[in-house]
């Protein structure tokens, strides 16, 4: 079995993370896997051995509105770049001859894109391939009702399935998208695309190991993350009553280097400044608190550690995605909420506060199994569709 998977970050590395974490899924489960990767690598995320990558002329967003996309020379994408980004596509699939096409967000977000996602879907459904979309448990909300009727025509006209990466136990899709009834027939929850425990190595043990006993403070990739690493080195400089423990803060590699040398040369006595490390979920089951954005995949991280939290969730331009998750987390009880709109040292130190006075964190049954389930889901469609062509 043939899977071709299209996959675009922009901005975070939240995505691309998320689409490793299937792909290698996809090919525990003894699926040929194509990656068109249509963002720049990100260091640190291993798609395997197994994955054929098709690197395309890279995007980016040249910041948190999206309203411009850059190439892989920083200038703004045009006709030309359009045309040699959709003939590779393209290409790529005559070449593969797929028997499913895995598209990550689109039709419910990169629209963008649509210049080669539309010409793709098209010649994957003339091939008879069975076409799936991938996407998170919460959606961005789109203010434009129209932008929700493309939406939906796109589902109807060129997807099987939507395979929605959550658990409706925790949010529905229909929380973030109110026209899920009407696409209800292709909607299929994988549960979350997470990083089994364990799997990113736990490294020296004992009491002395990293992270134990730590505050951890995390950004993601850090494209836009400074203004919080900034206020938790403010916050550590304080030393708030009973945080007297060692902090970590962990820069993503969008970091530019010269902020993350800022950012060390004022770290205080008892703190480490360093680049994000791949045995973050281990440094989050040792730690005493976690600070951190509110991403899918980072709050998965703390919801498997079990560890206390605060939560500054993204929220420039119409970012609605990590707030909804945050709150919907601070209703349970589970952690604390700081507006990114008005972080400052003082709010954040009161958010500490807030976090470490819970309870002790309470587990939330979720389905972690995404990535396998995602591979089952896929094997069953093509079985069916090949069965049926027969």
């Amino acid at each position: 079995m043939r899977v071709l998977f299209h996959v675009q970050h922009l901005l975070g590395i939240g995505h691309d993370r998320r689409a490793a974490l299937i792909t290698r899924g996809l090919a525990e489960a003894g699926v040929a896997v194509t990656v068109l990767r249509g963002g720049h690598p990100v260091p640190g995320i291993d798609y395997g051995p197994a994955a054929e990558i098709v690197q395309l002329p890279p995007a980016r967003a040249a910041d948190s509105s999206f309203k411009t996309l850059l190439d892989e020379h920083d200038r703004p994408i045009d006709d030309s770049w359009r045309a040699r980004r959709r003939a590779a596509v393209l290409e790529t699939h005559e070449r593969v001859r797929p028997d499913a096409l895995l598209v990550e967000s689109f039709p419910f977000g990169r629209r963008a894109f649509r210049f080669e996602l539309l010409p793709l879907l098209e010649a994957a459904k003339a091939g008879g391939a069975v076409t799936a979309a991938s996407v998170r448990d919460i959606l961005v909300t789109k203010a434009k009702p129209e932008r929700l009727e493309e939406t939906v025509s796109t589902v109807e006209r060129l997807f099987d399935h939507v395979l929605v990466h959550g658990d409706p136990d925790l949010i529905p899709f229909a929380a973030t998208f109110p026209a899920a009834a009407r696409i209800a027939d292709r909607i299929r929850y994988t549960g979350y695309v997470a990083v089994p425990q364990g799997s990113e190595g736990d490294g020296a043990e004992g009491k002395n190991a990293d992270g134990t006993g730590e505050v951890i403070v995390s950004v993601g990739g850090g494209a836009v993350g400074l203004p919080l690493l900034r206020a938790a080195l403010a916050v550590r400089a304080s030393t708030p009553a009973g945080l007297d423990a060692p902090w970590r803060l962990l820069a993503g590699p969008d970091v530019p280097e010269a902020d993350f040398r800022a950012l060390a040369a004022a770290a205080p006595p008892g703190t480490v400044v360093e680049r994000a490390r791949p045995d973050f979920p281990t440094l989050l089951r040792r730690c005493r608190l976690s600070i951190s954005q509110a991403g899918y995949n980072t709050v998965l991280d703390v919801l498997q550690a079990g560890c206390r939290a605060v939560v500054v969730p993204f929220a420039a331009g119409s970012e609605t995605e990590q707030a909804t998750r945050a709150r919907l987390l601070e209703e349970r009880g589970r952690l604390a909420v700081v507006d990114e709109a008005t972080l400052t040292p003082d709010t954040l130190a009161a958010g500490v506060a807030r976090a470490l006075a819970l309870p002790p964190p309470a587990a939330i049954p979720l389905r972690l199994d995404g990535a396998a389930a995602t591979a089952r889901l896929l094997r069953h469609a093509v079985a069916y569709r090949q069965g049926n062509s027969r």
